[in-house]
């Protein structure tokens, strides 16, 4: 390699240097493979005293001429003197990674050059910890005592933690998990009724029924038993700023990047996609540790210039919001509240400044919304950008990698003169023939953007429609991350979903409020929360595959059982590995099931120095993060942060680079690290492989909502993103990731976690016993049958008792969490609707798509513009996902009227079991109400075609099974002939 006409040493990228006689140093008279003095050096005295390239090894006399010139100090010095320890690693990290995998694997165990300064850095760090602070005491001795006594009570509040967890009081939780207990045993009971009373008469729908309700017996006990150790937490901001924002002295608190996705400017407004990204720039926290990414994944213009717009408002906004305390800090909704703005302002100038806001932002509507109206029709030439130059995004599917630096250090200042959150535009670049993977892929290109221009040590990622509601809901995440005895263990902080825009009786359950309210709070009682997509801050080394601090060190001998790690029995009578060296073991660990992190330091910190720089220098980077010098030494920098000495220029390009269409080929990306790829709901995989590492998740919960977004109030569309969770659900139980048997090796994904995986997983199968067991009435109704025999006194209180259980376990839930029983009781009937609908559509989709590759298209969910009085909730979108629903209904209340018909023809006596049957039928008519109430719209008329189809299937479903009656025993077929006689079917 040369440079500028100098050679550069092949391991570490820097220049050869001269020897002491003035002359180019060779090290190798071989070969002459060119080598600085440093890895010469480094070969020599701890490495093969070969050369790398020929092997050769060196001579006598070449090793003395290396001793000389290292003694006389003649090569080549590294510029680290104004560069902290941090800055120092990601030096030493850029040079080892200009190494090309080739190489690093070529010279084996010989070790890595570049690492000695880091091992070196460890040593200061250790010999300092075990110095005396003699000259601390001095100093301390000089202080006033006055001020000793004001540092002593300001270090005592910074030294309290930032945070604790609230256990549920023992009247709560007591008799909770007591009614469970009592719930499981009247199930068993029950069980063994149904199971020892069939009925004869009518076998087939027993033996349905008996199938269907062990299912939804099953369904529960997933969904129930992760809520048994449900828990609250509390944070502390003052102790946060005690603590790490000292009067006088810059503020010690951990960089954040946000991330913003958007795909379609169309679908999802780029007014509100502006919003989100206003209140992210005016969050309360400190301007230097705040940069906002924008991933524009459709390369659309549109969002291009209206990102422009934003950035000139943000000027004008940022200020505005800091000097007054505003909340929300997104303007759309800020200036949409109603309520008594002047409350706690006691600024003269708040009155007329907000005036002259708002009007500001009355004339910045309207230059986004004539930039919308311009995009709604695209030139046959394609766009063009205001210099003339054809717009790089006018093919989608086919165009370079975009980026744009609008506001920050190297952008705009505000109108006040101050700094400003950056702000940076990225459209990843897309090729045909390359899989980019949707949302998980623009994901994973913002890491890495990210990592190369500001490498924040933690990253928020929201949806384009979900804004800062509350300003401060960084720093309750930092009162975890940055808590010495809490944040070393926790891989993400997931804040709950809050919505605006939902009618006050929530019809579709868009809230899930019972999900958000109680589900999560019971999965932090265990080993975290779940990601849900947005509104999570993660810690970025968890993203890269590190494990946590906490887990076990690497086992001294390694198991052939890959299943169990230390088998007695499938590995009996196999003689004792012998020991091995460290590089065997790490790739012994490595096959373990995948559960171990790509590597820890924790793990690392328990070797000498020597043994730790022969264990990292094993490493392939460049097959794990890519090719990309920047970012391998970013991902090295523990603590964050870019070398001052960078080059923004530089940094652009190598950013261009690593969102470059090839660059994730051959590497951990979307398999080990970062957003993991496989399932259109990757939130659930990215999270689940995290806690299979080890980690733990903190779900925080503010008195103020943390962020607020739009959610679908259109009943096709909410069905349709029902529709898209439930495939991704499939999708990752027809994959290697499943949690029915992925990460059983090492025991980091505690049992009841798990559990609670599984349910995330099979709750979409569900829709077949349950549209078996909704039609069930129906059928008893129409044949005059029923899936229970003639009930004894013992029977009648095991129902009652079952039917008790489940009241008091919702009420005892509703105790705790503060659920409505309006919030319990829609989210049942929407678990009824969607279970129908939705998930009986994505467990055939999945199946098709995951074994017969059939794929089905990702749609975006339509996002709320300013439509008034919820029009889009009366909307009827026509989608053969309305169709069993409808079907479900008429059949019922076909089966309703059957069944009054009959016993108005059978006399009095007929009515008693009726009674059941009818019951049973409305209680699923009920159910389905919401659904019926949305299908009839505004103006009480649904879809034709819907209406059509749904009749016709019913009908036809109806007298054919007259007909057929496949349920019924032989012993009353001649009955059953009359009767069909008597109908002439």
């Amino acid at each position: 390699m040369m440079e500028s006409g100098v050679p550069v040493c092949n391991t570490c990228g820097e220049q050869v240097g001269l020897n002491a006689d003035g002359q180019l140093f060779v090290s190798c008279r071989h070969c002459n493979h060119p080598v600085c003095h440093h890895c010469f050096d480094y070969e020599i005295k701890q490495g093969r005293s070969s050369c790398v390239h020929c092997g050769i090894p060196y001579s006598d006399d070449e090793a003395a001429v290396a001793e000389v010139e290292a003694a006389s100090g003649n090569h080549m010095p590294l510029a680290v003197s104004n560069l902290n320890p941090a800055q120092d690693a990601g030096i030493h990290a850029r040079n080892f990674s200009t190494v090309s995998t080739v190489d690093s694997e070529y010279n084996g165990d010989s070790g890595n050059p570049i690492w000695k300064n880091r091992v070196e850095s460890w040593k200061d760090k250790k010999n300092k910890k075990k110095k005396p602070a003699t000259k601390d005491k001095k100093e301390a001795a000089e202080i006033p005592p006055e001020q000793q006594m004001e540092e002593k009570s300001q270090s005592g509040e910074a030294a309290k933690p930032l945070s604790r967890v609230v256990p549920l009081p023992k009247s709560q939780l007591a008799p909770y998990r007591t009614v469970i207990i009592m719930r499981l045993i009247i199930l068993i009971l029950f069980f063994h009724y149904r199971v020892t009373h069939p009925v004869d008469s009518a076998f087939g729908l027993w033996l349905t029924s008996v199938i269907c309700e062990i299912w939804f017996a099953f369904s529960w006990v997933l969904d129930q038993f992760p809520k048994w150790s449900p828990i609250n937490r509390e944070t502390y901001i003052d102790r946060l700023s005690a603590r790490y924002e000292r009067e006088g002295e810059p503020s010690e608190l951990a960089a954040v990047d946000f991330f913003v996705s958007t795909v379609d400017p169309l679908k999802e407004p780029p007014l509100i996609t502006a919003n989100t990204v206003l209140s992210i720039l005016a969050v309360d926290y400190p301007v230097d540790k705040v940069s906002c990414y924008v991933s524009d994944d459709g390369a659309a213009m549109l969002s291009f210039e209206s990102l422009v717009e934003t950035a000139d408002f943000a000027r004008k906004w940022v200020p505005f919001c800091k000097k007054f305390s505003i909340e929300p800090r997104a303007p759309e909704f800020y200036f949409s509240q109603k309520i008594d703005y002047l409350k706690d302002k006691v600024q003269p100038s708040f009155v007329k400044e907000r005036r002259a806001m708002k009007r500001d932002y009355e004339e910045y509507k309207v230059r986004v919304n004539a930039l919308v109206a311009k995009a709604q029709k695209t030139p046959d030439e394609g766009w063009t950008m205001e210099d003339g130059t054809p717009w790089p995004g006018n093919n989608s599917r086919d165009h370079p990698g975009m980026i744009q630096v609008f506001l920050g250090n190297t952008g705009a200042r505000d109108i006040e003169g101050n700094e400003i959150p950056r702000l940076v535009y990225v459209s990843r670049e897309k090729r045909p023939g390359y899989q980019h993977h949707k949302k998980a892929g623009a994901e994973n290109a913002l890491v890495r953007v990210s990592a190369v221009l500001t490498n924040a040590p933690f990253i928020l990622n929201l949806d384009c429609d979900h804004y800062v509601n509350n300003s401060k809901a960084i720093r309750e995440a930092m009162c975890f991350l940055m808590d010495p005895q809490v944040g070393p263990d926790v891989c993400y902080v997931q804040f709950p979903q809050r919505f605006d825009g939902i009618d006050k009786s929530d019809r579709y359950a868009n809230r899930n409020t019972v999900f958000f309210d109680v589900n999560m709070k019971g999965l932090d009682g265990i080993q975290g929360p779940v990601y849900v997509g947005t509104g999570c801050v993660f810690n970025r080394q968890a993203l890269y595959g590190y494990g946590p601090s906490s887990i076990p060190t690497l086992p001294k001998t390694s198991s052939s059982c890959s299943w169990c790690g230390s088998c007695c029995c499938c590995c009996r009578g196999k003689k004792p590995a012998k020991e091995k060296d460290l590089s065997e073991l790490y790739r012994d660990a490595k096959r373990e099931d995948l559960n171990a992190a790509i590597f820890n330091l924790r793990e690392i910190d328990s070797y000498d120095e020597h043994e730790r720089s022969l264990l990292i220098s094993q490493m392939s980077f460049e097959k794990t993060f890519g090719l990309s010098t920047v970012f391998i030494e970013s991902t090295m920098m523990e603590n964050g942060g870019v070398a001052e000495s960078a080059n923004p220029s530089t940094l652009i390009k190598e950013a261009i680079h690593v969102i470059s269409c090839g660059y994730e080929e051959k590497t951990a990306w979307g398999k080990e690290i970062g957003w993991i790829y496989g399932s259109v709901t990757e939130d659930i995989l990215t999270g689940f492989k995290m806690h299979c590492r080890g980690w733990r998740s903190i779900y925080c919960m503010p008195l103020r909502p943390a962020f607020k977004g739009s959610a679908p109030i259109n009943l096709s569309d909410r069905l349709h993103q029902v529709l898209r969770w439930a495939l991704g659900s499939i999708e990752i139980f027809l994959s290697r990731h499943c949690p029915l048997w992925y990460g059983f090796g090492g025991g980091r994904l505690k049992w009841l976690q798990r559990m609670a995986y599984i349910n995330t997983i099979v709750y979409p199968f569900t829709s077949l016993p349950l549209i078996a067991y909704c039609l069930l009435p129906a059928i008893c109704l129409l044949t005059g049958k029923f899936i229970i025999p003639t009930l004894s006194n013992l029977a009648s209180v095991l129902f009652l008792g079952l039917f008790l259980s489940i009241i008091a376990t919702s009420v005892l839930e509703l105790r705790w969490s503060g659920v409505s029983i309006e919030a319990i009781w829609r989210n049942e009937q929407f678990w009824v609707i969607g279970g129908v609908s939705a998930h009986l559509f994505a467990v055939f989709q999945g199946f098709l798509k995951m074994l017969a590759g059939v794929d089905t298209n990702f749609t975006v969910t339509t996002k709320a513009g300013e439509d008034a009085d919820f029009d889009e909730l009366y909307v009827i979108k026509w989608t053969t996902v309305l169709i069993p629903p409808t079907t479900i209904l008429v059949v019922n209340l076909v089966g309703v009227v059957a069944g009054f018909s009959d016993a108005l023809n059978n006399g009095y006596e007929a009515w008693g079991p009726l009674f059941g049957k009818v019951f049973f039928a409305f209680w699923v008519i009920l159910h389905l109400y919401p659904f019926l109430k949305g299908l009839m719209g505004r103006q009480n008329r649904t879809p034709t075609i819907v209406v059509l189809w749904s009749v016709l299937l019913a009908s036809v479903f109806s007298l054919v099974w007259v007909k057929i009656d496949p349920f019924v025993s032989k012993n009353d077929a001649s009955i059953v002939a009359q009767s069909c006689i008597a109908i002439d079917c």
